[in-house]
């Protein structure tokens, strides 16, 4: 678009007509605006240019106004001392989340993806954890990462702040629950409320940081003593502020829909509701998103995975919808689960229930005898679930050979025969293709009568998981390639390869060990793998496993497809569970708005739009990942409350320079032995190496050891269980083992 002087934007910008639909009224694209300001090369005022594009009229004027603010609050532009607007590229800024450390320090993990910036706690005094912000990079620190400095703040992120009510000499504070929040919140006399000390509470900022202040707050509600019953949820909730209330708009929407799918709704729809669909899941769930179904056609086979029409009853922009994008996803605590969704909807007319009429969104893939996926279509549908399994029932049946459960099934036994002789075809191209399988362990919390932890137990996948799960993701690459091939902006589940920083530790790791990791400087998925299968059997294969998981990246939500690493997969998108994550919801509306016909210029959401939804909804992922690990830590240290004194077998999982982290055996419970707890001996911290080395003894402790400890203190506050070594008899070895972590279908 080369730039033409007063000429009328309407001719310019591509998107009018997108704008004109979505608005009702015509205002400049993001697109256009950004593509405009890069051609000028110059920040420009509003007052500019309101003169270049001729805009008419008081309203024009004031919507650009509101979109350059926008934008300016998404970091897109920066405004400039004489109120110029400029490409935040162009002045070597990067805008980002805040990632707050418990050690004062922080970090910004910047939207356009990359490594993060280093936040010296200087600059953290102005922030805290989650917030938005502009960071100009100003060198290098002394371990050679970037390290920024605060421009401007763009976004707060924390309205309230759970934590322990202090006094101390007529000054009253809150100290916050959450670690990576390392500021207390001053509370002024006649803001304190009924708060005592010692009590947990919620506080309501009414002050943000600064450079020269603390954040100041009002007690809000005040939660109780801190070892009450159920506590540990409630503070994990308030802290990480996951929304529990459901505003009244959302209700009064909810009420309209009413107990059965409505008669119209199923018009013009695939009537799948005489096939054997079945849903498959965990034996406590209570939301069903998807059904599967399977059958040979010749050499291939028919795969039909239907998924909840969630998008039929959320529409864009309503109360409902609001709501939803806000929590991002459903957060499942060891009691209890927070909807995304009200449980009228993710309970009842959208979870694929047996024996009622649902509306779904179906996915007919054909598979070769190879188990490539030979082509693929999408639907909407009308279904009717023919049983609601269980992982463990349908791994007898497939698996298990049980002829009394399998006859109890007898109708849908052929079907899910075929099921797991397809699984059988998916998981070996899994293999060839190199996904990688990192072995880990999953752990459910067991509670008592009076709702206190009485077991920590391991959870067994077994080959009804791993099938549901080949079927997901199935499903999913078949989703992101209907998005690519139709060209309509799609937000994208991605995962990329390891840093150039990441891969040097790793490979200076692997080399102290006499192995190396293929590929050069762009390691491949398969690289991995053949590693892995290279190393097992070996003593340290656990060592070795946990150094290359942790070179690799957190998966997110971007509009940018760069494919997905850890699947080993080139396009990849999250389509499958839309009752419990907002991302799949997303793409059920392109993938809607395509097969009503809709043109990729006229669908309401561009491509700015999903880079703040994908970073909102990865932020939203953490933030429950965040909470249940925070609300779980919380019960293994009040599980430990009475074996102060016990001794037990454990793993190191982690080594640090100022001790072990020790996992236990068969208890599945964390904590520390400090550094100044190995006795008789100075220890020094090698991280290429992940050990502490003794500098008279030359003892190392090193990743994946055993080790036999002795509980010597917990501390609920602070959610630490502190160990000593307690030394072995002779003879005694311990076994080796994973160390837990948690995983999902379809990721």
């Amino acid at each position: 678009m080369a730039h033409k002087q007063r000429s009328s934007w309407r001719q310019l910008d591509p998107f009018s007509s997108r704008e004109q639909e979505k608005y009702g009224r015509a205002v400049p694209s993001r697109e256009f605006i950004l593509q405009y300001l890069e051609e000028r090369g110059m920040p420009l005022t509003l007052e500019e240019l309101c003169a270049e594009w001729r805009l008419e009229g008081e309203w024009e004027n004031e919507a650009l106004s509101r979109r350059l603010r926008a934008m300016e609050r998404d970091g897109q532009l920066i405004r400039n001392r004489r109120a110029g607007y400029g490409l935040v590229a162009k002045m070597n800024l990067v805008s980002g989340r805040v990632i707050g450390h418990p050690e004062g320090h922080g970090f910004l993990i910047p939207d356009e993806g990359g490594d993060s910036l280093f936040l010296s706690p200087r600059q953290m005094r102005k922030l805290l954890h989650g917030d938005r912000a502009l960071v100009r990079v100003i060198g290098v620190d002394y371990r050679g990462r970037r390290e920024g400095a605060v421009a401007e703040v763009l976004e707060r992120n924390t309205e309230t702040v759970v934590g322990r009510f202090c006094e101390e000499r007529g000054a009253c504070f809150v100290i916050p629950d959450n670690k990576r929040i390392n500021q207390d919140i001053i509370v002024p006399p006649d803001g304190r409320g009924l708060a005592q000390a010692g009590q947990i509470v919620i506080v309501e900022l009414i002050a943000q940081p600064s450079a020269r202040t603390q954040p100041l707050g009002r007690v809000k509600e005040v939660l109780g003593e801190h070892m009450a019953p159920g506590m540990e949820v409630r503070i994990a909730i308030a802290s990480h502020g996951i929304p529990v209330e459901w505003p009244e708009a959302t209700l009064a929407e909810i009420r309209e829909f009413g107990e059965m799918v409505p008669e119209a709704a199923k018009q013009g729809r695939w009537d799948l509701r005489d096939t054997p669909l079945v849903t498959i899941d965990g034996i406590t769930a209570r939301d069903f998103d998807d059904a599967v179904y399977c059958e040979r056609r010749g050499a291939n086979w028919r795969l039909l995975v239907a998924i909840a029409d969630v998008s039929w009853y959320v529409k864009p922009d309503t109360a409902l919808d609001r709501e939803a994008r806000r929590r991002g996803n459903s957060v499942y605590f060891p009691d209890r689960a927070i909807p995304m969704l009200p449980e009228a909807l993710s309970n009842g007319l959208c979870s694929l229930n047996p024996a009622v009429d649902r509306l779904c969104l179906v996915c007919e893939i054909t598979i070769n005898a190879e188990g490539r996926i030979v082509r693929s279509r999408f639907a909407e549908a009308v279904m009717r679930s023919h049983a609601r399994l269980s992982y463990d029932t349908v791994a007898e049946i497939v698996a298990g050979g049980d002829s009394r459960i399998r006859a109890e099934h007898a109708e849908l036994t052929p079907h899910l025969d075929r099921l797991y002789q397809l699984y059988q075809v998916l998981r070996t191209t899994r293999e060839q293709r190199g996904a990688i399988d990192f072995d880990t362990q999953e752990t459910v919390i067991e509670y008592g009568a009076d709702r206190k932890i009485e077991r920590i137990l391991p959870t067994e996948r077994n080959d009804a998981h791993r099938m549901i799960e080949e079927c997901m993701i199935t499903a999913n690459v078949a989703a992101a390639r209907f998005l690519r091939r139709h060209k309509v902006p799609g937000l994208y589940r991605i995962h990329e390869g390891p840093s150039e920083d990441r891969l040097n530790k790793l490979r200076a790791f692997l080399g102290e060990l006499g192995l190396g990791l293929s590929g050069g400087d762009k390691p491949s998925p398969l690289d991995y793998t053949r590693l892995l299968a290279q190393v097992q059997g070996r003593p340290d294969a656990h060592l070795i496993q946990t150094v290359m998981l942790r070179s690799l990246a957190q998966a997110v939500y971007h509009p940018g497809n760069v494919g997905h690493f850890g699947l080993a997969l080139e396009t990849y998108a999250h389509f499958t569970s839309p009752i419990r994550r907002y991302p799949d919801l997303q793409v059920h509306r392109a993938i809607r708005h395509i097969l009503g016909g809709g043109k990729v210029a006229d669908f309401p959401f561009n491509q700015a739009d999903l880079v703040t939804l994908g970073e909102h909804c990865s932020m939203t992922e953490r933030r429950a990942d965040e909470a249940v690990r925070d609300a779980v830590e919380w019960l293994k240290c009040e599980f430990m409350l009475d074996k102060i004194g016990q001794t037990f077998d454990g793993i190191i999982t982690a080594v640090t320079a100022f001790g072990l982290f020790v996992e236990l055996r068969e208890v599945f419970v964390e904590g520390l032995i400090h550094v100044t707890a190995l006795r008789n001996d100075y220890y020094h911290f090698d991280p290429i190496g992940h050990r502490l080395h003794g500098e008279r003894s030359g003892k190392v402790y090193r990743l994946g050891d055993g080790l036999r400890i002795r509980v010597t203190r917990v501390d609920l506050d602070e959610r630490k269980i502190d160990f000593e070594l307690v030394e072995r008899e002779r003879g005694d070895k311990p076994e080796r083992r994973t160390r837990h972590n948690r995983r999902r279908r379809g990721e």
